[in-house]
């Protein structure tokens, strides 16, 4: 069993607990570098986020859960159902409690579902930073998940000894099937100032949208926002957030791009809001650049389109050939975010776009779709010589990205030329296309 990589697949660690007992610090402490978002509010973990682990030797993969709660309502049974799922697809399960505060009834109910799991489950105490602090430990072992493992993630106390433990349980190699996917799908809400990305929130959290959580994120991690539209739940990536007091107009603006640039590599699909009434601005573009240089998914939704009339439709049509002609590919969707016109038609066009992002070209079919193109259009002559296409596969997805080995180089038009045929035989609608091209090397005899 291996990853798409070629390496061997790792057993999977699963850290469970309620919010705000130093889940995040401990990964940290166990990964020996800062990934997780750690903020002293409870609850800013919101998802499944999995971490590559290295203890004496051996690999794992560390699985961050939100807080879980047992029976919870709202935002709290969106984070209880992620850390369940971990639960399930572990190997193996480390609840964490709160040391200074010792066992409440969350981590008792949490223990009891525990106790019914199938796979070793171990239990440290966290904020344990030194002998003061193990008054509370002894009445862990009530619990009933065996001897509680006093740490300290900030400081590194103990955990040492719990991953010596952690490597004991852990099977050599993973259950067949663990399976890290899953989870909503995560969505960049971007665009310009008074463009209406308030007004569309509020549209998709409605009272009849099933709303789960609006708290603002932080600024390496900006997640937040679990929205049900079309009767699934998305995680919308908040843009909004870090609301700094910034004196000049400068740094306003380069915060907000430090924003946007990180929603858009944080999310797989990106919609970018324009306001129909105005013409496209150069800062619109450059998004959709982002959105295409990060490998991401891409809506385009035109806003304020009950405020438009006839001839600023035609004109908008004339502006968005002109200046969406590297991009295509987009989908695009006509709304209204004030009336929530057409809002219901933006989960279709994610899941198209995602659907293709996603998707992968068996080889065979890839194969004789570039050898009926390059037998209709051959690649131009190049120093006198003409290059042959010997071989196309997809090297992965998410975008999809193709190879081509050839025995020369190919000229930029005709990349251009194969992408637009890739697109027109494969659906591939709402995602960047990345074709890449290695040259054969010739192979030179030497004399004896």
């Amino acid at each position: 069993m291996s990853d798409d990589d070629g390496r061997p697949a790792q057993p999977v660690l699963a850290v469970v607990g309620r919010p705000n007992v130093g889940k995040s610090t401990l990964v940290n402490r166990i990964l020996g570098r800062r990934e997780a978002v750690v903020q002293d509010v409870p609850g800013v973990t919101r998802d499944r986020v999995a971490y590559d682990a290295l203890w004496n030797g051996r690999r794992f993969t560390l699985l961050d859960t939100g807080g879980w709660v047992p029976d919870a309502k709202g935002m709290q049974a969106a984070i209880s159902a992620q850390a369940e799922t971990a639960m399930r697809t572990a190997d193996a399960i480390l609840l964490v409690v709160d040391g200074q505060v010792g066992s409440t009834t969350v981590d008792e109910a949490a223990a009891r579902t525990l106790r019914r799991s199938d796979r070793p489950v171990l239990l440290a105490a966290t904020k344990v930073d030194d002998e003061r602090g193990m008054g509370e430990i002894p009445a862990l072992w009530r619990l009933g998940l065996g001897e509680p493992y006093p740490v300290s993630g900030l400081h590194g106390r103990g955990s040492g000894d719990l991953l010596d433990a952690v490597l004991d349980v852990l099977p050599e190699s993973p259950r067949d099937d663990v399976d890290l996917e899953g989870g909503p799908r995560r969505v960049a809400l971007v665009g310009k100032p008074n463009v209406g990305k308030s007004s569309l929130l509020n549209q998709l959290t409605g009272e009849d949208r099933a709303v789960v959580d609006s708290t603002a994120g932080t600024t390496t991690d900006p997640v937040d926002s679990f929205v049900e539209i079309d009767g699934e739940t998305w995680q919308l990536v908040d843009t909004a957030g870090l609301r700094r007091k910034v004196n000049q107009a400068s740094g306003m603006e380069y915060y907000a791009s430090l924003r946007t640039k990180a929603a858009i590599e944080a999310a797989e699909v990106t919609v970018l809001l324009l306001d129909a009434s105005e013409p496209i601005a150069e800062q619109d573009l450059r998004v959709a650049t982002q959105v295409a240089e990060a490998g991401r998914a891409l809506v385009l939704a035109m806003n304020k389109w009950d405020l438009v009339d006839e001839d600023r439709r035609y004109a908008m049509k004339r502006e968005l050939e002109r200046a969406l002609v590297r991009f295509p590919w987009v989908e695009r969707v006509n709304i209204s975010a004030r009336t929530g016109r057409a809002v219901q038609k933006l989960a279709p066009a994610m899941r198209t776009a995602l659907d293709n992002w996603d998707r992968r070209v068996p080889t065979g079919q890839l194969n004789q779709w570039l050898a009926d193109v390059v037998a209709a259009t051959p690649p131009p002559v190049r120093g006198g010589k003409q290059p042959k296409i010997l071989y196309a596969t997809q090297a992965q997805n998410r975008p999809p990205t193709f190879v081509l080995f050839t025995s020369g180089f190919l000229e930029a038009g005709y990349r251009r030329f194969l992408e637009r045929k890739l697109r027109e035989t494969f659906p591939l609608t709402g995602t960047p296309v990345q074709i890449n091209v290695r040259v054969r090397e010739k192979r030179v005899r030497g004399k004896r």
